[in-house]
């Protein structure tokens, strides 16, 4: 359940082991958060090795031949980034779901679950057509909500000790950018264009980027009248030669589980946009003629559910750069907490990788389920970090491995061996630490 980044690789896992795999997306298109204007974050770890490989790298692979992809760049701030084409995530992820024989239903919403005692049979789905039953022997929940762990009575946790989320934002494009203009700016003039982490010599040498800084450009804007959700400015090159998109939008208290609050984070990011580009045409070297082009297809929910699973992943873990037994996948990005009290954000390293372990994907109590994406096991402050892109294709490959091996063996998956899921990964090509 869910197309996003997990969910392909989950499906395309389990189908190139000969499993009859269904996805089933609400949306009118696969890809998720690979089409809101995003690049893919943390291929790479903090001392330049590459950690994600496998199915991820393979996906990565095939959108730069089709020309929707830059190259994995390295990245001060993110480890490294992949920038993309939000159009082409959305047809390499039909494609490989069409090469591997994936039975995928669009615009379907899973609307409950079938369960008896502690084991799960199936979900009930409902589209167009009507309302029907799915049944399988194992789910694989990459809704980033945990839809399907949630109505199957599983526990789960939601933000901090507050209970508040961090916040949401709408990704918006921005085009006629004179982005050499931008760049010759900030490393000319770096006491004037400030980039905080990122020195501004990373400017001269790289056409694709995140920018992230600008803070007293912001502030005068803001002294002169306008309205900004945020103090920092941050933005990323889409692969056209004109293009920035822009991630400043920002509506605190979201809950991307409730339709009500995430129709009014929809329309409050939007009217946020019109200063946001006022703040770019007269602020921003660069932006002089902008105009926005689009916007995401939907708002970017960065936090709602955390299933509690076998295992619940700590700050502490990433901190210290713990290695699992388990471990299915290594991440190496620092904790980054969008205040879900305020407009600022912080970032903290680790210096390293660390593991997610196999029992972040296994919930409590509920048989034949797992689950992948920012909605694993995780504390609040840990899901900070495991959430982006990399990771959750990551996690999606490792659950789609281990649901083949549950149905292969006949047992359930928590009952699957985490020696032999560890070798399959290693064979097909993942990075693990061994």
């Amino acid at each position: 359940m869910g197309g996003g980044p997990s969910g392909i690789m989950a499906a395309q896992a389990a189908a190139e082991s000969g499993m009859s795999v269904i996805l089933i997306e609400g949306k009118s298109f696969l890809g998720g958060n690979l089409t809101i204007g995003l690049p893919i974050l943390n291929f790479h770890g903090q001392k330049g090795n590459q950690i994600i490989k496998g199915l991820p790298a393979k996906f990565v692979d095939r959108l730069a031949n089709m020309g929707g992809a830059s190259a994995i760049q390295r990245c001060p701030l993110h480890m490294s980034i992949t920038f993309i084409e939000p159009e082409e995530a959305k047809l390499a992820a039909i494609n490989v779901m069409r090469e591997n024989n994936v039975s995928v239903l669009l615009n379907t919403f899973c609307v409950d679950t079938i369960v008896e005692g502690t084991d799960l049979k199936g979900v009930i789905i409902e589209n167009k057509g009507g309302r029907s039953a799915v049944l399988a022997k194992v789910v694989i929940d990459c809704s980033g909500d945990g839809d399907i762990a949630f109505r199957a009575g599983a526990r789960f946790e939601k933000g901090n000790s507050k209970g508040l989320m961090q916040p949401a934002t709408l990704e918006f494009c921005l085009k006629n950018v004179d982005i050499d203009k931008l760049r010759y700016s900030v490393y000319t003039y770096p006491e004037t264009y400030d980039t905080t982490v990122i020195p501004a010599e990373y400017y001269r040498e790289n056409r694709y980027f995140i920018l992230v800084g600008l803070q007293e450009q912001m502030r005068q804007a803001k002294r002169d009248g306008l309205e900004l959700p945020v103090d920092t400015t941050v933005i990323v090159t889409g692969l056209g030669e004109d293009e920035i998109w822009v991630n400043m939008t920002r509506v605190l208290g979201t809950d991307g589980t409730d339709a009500a609050s995430v129709t009014n984070a929809e329309f409050e990011a939007r009217k946020q946009i019109d200063h946001l580009l006022k703040y770019f045409r007269g602020y921003v070297p660069g932006f002089e003629n902008c105009y926005v082009s689009r916007t995401a297809p939907f708002i970017g929910i960065r936090e709602t559910r955390r299933i509690v699973g076998k295992y619940t992943l700590q700050r502490e873990d990433i901190l210290s750069r713990r290695q699992f037994e388990d471990g299915v996948a290594v991440v190496s990005y620092p904790l980054d907490i969008h205040q879900p009290d305020g407009n600022g954000f912080s970032l903290e390293w680790s210096g390293d990788c660390y593991d997610i372990p196999y029992g972040s994907l296994v919930p409590e109590k509920i048989n034949n389920l797992l689950m992948a994406g920012r909605c694993i096991s995780a504390s609040h402050e840990a899901m900070a970090s495991s959430r982006v892109m990399g990771p959750c294709m990551a996690m999606g490959e490792a659950a789609g491995r281990a649901a083949y091996l549950a149905v292969k063996h006949g047992i359930t998956p928590a009952e699957v061996d985490t020696r032999e899921l560890r070798g399959e990964l290693l064979d097909r090509g993942a990075f693990l630490r061994t």
